[in-house]
């Protein structure tokens, strides 16, 4: 992975052998911008069967606009998919600090992976990418937060060495 000039990142590999199902790929990691939004919602719906305009729309202004010192919107992009889509991922990530006690720390806070182009490292690329902007932050602890019963990412995370952390999610439905 490289760090262009203006910030962003550029990966230019060929994945290995256990991960690679379509060889040489060229993958780009950068900063959303307004532009992306409809294939970030193309994106969405082709992973969660659901169209979520107004939401990608305020997601896009809350981490794609403002404290961008702390909030990072990133993309993965290759030339083009066989839909014309160059958007192939996106990780959104939040420095958090003394919630529940805790120190400053990174949230992961949304990802998602093309379904076409999982397997060639576009998770990976996307989560060193995070980690890089976390630590220039000067962040050295991350976290996200995963269904139970969300295998895919499950997996994702802990191949990637995240693990339990020292919270637990409590919840109770509000009658």
């Amino acid at each position: 992975m490289a760090v262009l000039p203006d910030g962003t990142t550029t990966t230019t590999t060929t994945a290995p052998a256990a991960r690679s199902v379509a060889g040489p790929r060229d993958i780009h990691i950068r900063r959303a911008r307004i532009a992306d939004v409809p294939a970030i919602i193309r994106l969405d719906e082709a992973v969660t069967g659901l169209a979520k305009p107004e939401y990608w729309a305020d997601v896009f202004e809350r981490y794609g606009e403002r404290r961008l010192h702390e909030r990072f919107f990133l993309v993965a992009e290759t030339a083009t998919d066989e839909d014309g889509d160059a958007i192939v991922g996106l990780l959104i990530g939040e420095i958090r600090a003394w919630e529940f006690g805790s120190e400053p720390c990174g949230w992961i806070i949304a990802f998602s992976v093309d379904p076409k182009t999982r397997l060639r490292g576009v998770g990976t690329d996307l989560f060193l990418a995070i980690s890089a902007e976390f630590r220039s932050a000067g962040i050295d602890t991350m976290r996200t937060m995963v269904a139970r019963d969300n295998a895919l990412h499950m997996t994702f995370f802990r191949s990637e060495g995240m693990m339990a952390g020292p919270y637990l999610q409590l919840e109770t439905k509000i009658d």
